[in-house]
């Protein structure tokens, strides 16, 4: 996916709200964090399952089953067991569409 790609209509999000997408073949986690938005791969790089259920605290996803915390900003692993970042997209808003792309 190197091409920018149409995942939803910002009015879509609230602050504070998440949607989960496929796109081309890919669950990618959308996260609106204060207006900002931000998208990650939906699994967990720990046991593969999907993270985009647990609990957000602040800018930090948690998973719902082992614990482990991954930062929505930048896919960053912040706490174990999982010892991976989680894959980052790149995100825009064009004409009132959030896009995405793979971080290339």
């Amino acid at each position: 996916m190197t091409e920018w790609v149409d995942v939803c209509a910002e009015s879509a999000l609230a602050p504070g709200e998440k949607i989960v997408v496929d796109v081309d073949g890919v669950d990618v986690a959308v996260f609106n964090l204060d207006g900002e938005f931000y998208a990650i791969e939906d699994i967990c790089p720990h046991d593969g399952g999907d993270i985009a259920s647990g609990n957000v605290e602040e800018n930090e996803i948690i998973c719902p089953r082992h614990g482990a915390r991954f930062c929505i900003k930048t896919g960053k692993v912040k706490a174990p067991p999982a010892y991976e970042d989680v894959a980052c997209f790149e995100v825009k808003r064009l004409d009132g569409t959030v896009q995405i792309r793979e971080n290339i």
